[in-house]
């Protein structure tokens, strides 16, 4: 009998340590699965729980809205270049502390009386933008319901290419125009910066919470748009147009690979306060550099490549007597008061830009010839910024199988009557020359990088196609080079940095006593870097206010190195 009992008693024991057993492993599973939902709650979904969170017990109020950055080619920020500092005050407690919020109205000249009613009235956080002496002084104070966000300026009196850059909507904050409108869908991110009141379900501010500043997402969200502009020679175009007042535009291409590296119309904007242009009558929102206008004398780049290309000796012995009939029109040339020029070639008279010489050759070659070359060098045509977000004029170039008369060819012949470009084509047409007869295709956006510069997507469109032979584009580099030694563009010289070549340009417009200026030319001589087209509106003599401009601007890139 003792040993049955014996054996009942360890029998109960094995089952009790069994179900001992059972027990801790159950509880275990269950802390395991509990450590795990944690770990899911707290990690793997913390973010949009929060969110969720926090939409329902938070009212919130936007500091502002994070984005991207346009960059330069050498991931130089044209956007959010300076510091931005903003209080906040915070009503619910300033409500109750009288003091402080008399100190923040003494720094920030605010009426104390009209602060303490807005403060009884509301309790969403109120904004104040100020200069960075205030903030230092209402920081020294470290007053409780008050706060300081630093911050950056999206753009500031440094700002730089605003055509180009573009703006943003004053309203929500999207991309208005330019590269900032263009690529919105790039530069806007998933960041939210805010300022929010934590609630009860009752919308009642949570005692010990009260205000929080929220960041839910994460800055390695943010993707950038690089330029092919270079910041350092946009600054130098700038400051020239500023210092010489010139009303126009300013266009400098890379002659290798077709890059824009700065472009330029004056006069700009301020990229905050648009709506004060809206109706300016200085157009300062108007994009000069990509606008058509007559191009005056530098379409004979175009009458002496058709000249070449032909293969045929016109105007070898050219006698220029001032003047030239052309379809019942009498023509005149700059030389007219001195009886013209006499006996001249090609070279002479692409220097001193003989009309005569060119009219009697455009009527040679034909209507036809012309506008084909024309053609083949991109005029009346796009040059694919507009696909990049820079709006752009075609230009203007008639059929070349309409029927035109002598006195209209003689008008195309010298770059007056419908022919009109922008500048960016002219910049363009002259890196053609520059570059052998090898036309490039143009870009001004690079490529979409990540916040340490990586390229995350390339947007640039490589391609080139020769329009011009060598040789012929060999010669008009020749011809170039005699206009600022001997010609009219003797002011564009650049003798101490490696010599330069051009043509310059005086556009009719059909206005009484407005004639645009140009020049367009490429620098140094021997090893052509970048073409720069000047255009300078109702400036008259290309050679005279144009080429000056070329000329600054050319010796600051080479004495700085860029």
């Amino acid at each position: 009998m003792g040993y049955a009992t014996a054996k009942g008693i360890s029998k109960r024991g094995f089952m009790l340590r069994k179900r001992c057993t059972a027990i801790f492993f159950t509880f275990f599973a269950m802390f395991v699965l509990l450590l795990l939902r944690v770990f899911y709650f707290q990690i793997c979904a913390g973010k949009s729980l929060l969110k969720a969170a926090i939409s329902q017990r938070t009212a919130n109020f936007d500091i502002e809205k994070p984005r991207g950055d346009i960059l330069d080619r050498n991931l130089i920020p044209l956007t959010n270049r300076s510091r931005k500092y903003s209080i906040v005050l915070m009503p619910i407690y300033l409500n109750k502390n009288k003091e402080n919020l008399r100190k923040v109205c003494e720094i920030l000249d605010l009426d104390f009386g009209i602060a303490i009613k807005e403060m009884e009235s509301r309790s969403s956080p109120i904004f104040y933008e100020v200069d960075k002496e205030r903030k230092e002084k209402i920081a020294a104070f470290n007053l409780y319901g008050v706060s300081v966000i630093n911050s950056l300026k999206r753009y500031d009196e440094s700002s730089v290419a605003k055509h180009i850059v573009g703006y943003l909507n004053g309203v929500d904050g999207f991309g208005e125009a330019g590269i900032e409108k263009y690529y919105e869908d790039v530069l806007k991110y998933k960041g939210e910066d805010a300022v929010g009141i934590i609630t009860d379900a009752r919308s009642n501010p949570v005692q010990g919470l009260g205000y929080r500043l929220l960041k839910l997402d994460g800055y390695n969200d943010k993707l950038n748009i690089k330029l092919t502009l270079d910041y350092h020679i946009q600054k130098i175009v700038e400051d020239v147009m500023d210092r010489r007042g010139i009303t126009g535009a300013v266009v400098v291409e890379d002659v290798c690979s077709g890059d824009v590296v700065a472009m330029a119309s004056k006069p700009d904007f301020k990229q905050d306060r648009v709506a004060s242009y809206l109706n300016s009558p200085g157009k300062e929102l108007f994009n000069r550099a990509a606008a058509s206008y007559n191009l005056g004398s530098i379409f004979k780049i175009i009458v002496a490549a058709s000249i070449l290309e032909s293969g045929e000796s016109i105007g070898s012995n050219y006698y220029c007597t001032g003047a030239i009939e052309a379809g019942g029109r009498m023509f005149r040339c700059s030389s007219y008061k001195k009886g013209g020029h006499g006996f001249i070639d090609l070279r002479e008279a692409f220097a001193q830009s003989c009309n005569t010489y060119f009219i009697n050759a455009g009527i040679t070659l034909g209507y036809g010839n012309l506008i084909n070359m024309a053609g083949r060098f991109g005029l009346g045509k796009t040059t694919g910024v507009n696909r990049q977000g820079v709006e752009e004029a075609s230009g203007n170039l008639p059929s070349a199988s309409a029927y035109y008369s002598a006195g209209d060819i003689a008008n195309i012949s010298i770059g007056q009557g419908e022919i009109m470009a922008t500048p960016l084509q002219v910049a363009d047409m002259t890196a053609t020359i520059a570059n052998g007869g090898i036309r490039n295709r143009v870009n001004i956006a690079d490529s979409v990088v990540d916040n340490s510069g990586k390229k995350v997507r390339d947007l640039k469109n490589v391609e080139g196609k020769r329009v011009v032979a060598k040789e012929t584009a060999d010669a008009i580099k020749s011809l170039m080079e005699e206009v600022t030694e001997t010609g009219t563009g003797k002011k564009a010289a650049l003798k101490d940095y490696g010599g330069a070549a051009g043509k310059t340009g005086s556009a009719e417009t059909g206005e009484d006593n407005v004639i645009h200026a140009w020049f367009a030319g490429y620098f140094p001589r021997r090893n052509p870097r970048y073409s720069i087209a000047v255009f300078a509106e109702g400036g008259r003599s290309g050679g005279d206010v144009a080429a000056p401009v070329f000329a600054e601007i050319a010796e600051e890139i080479m004495k700085k190195g860029f």
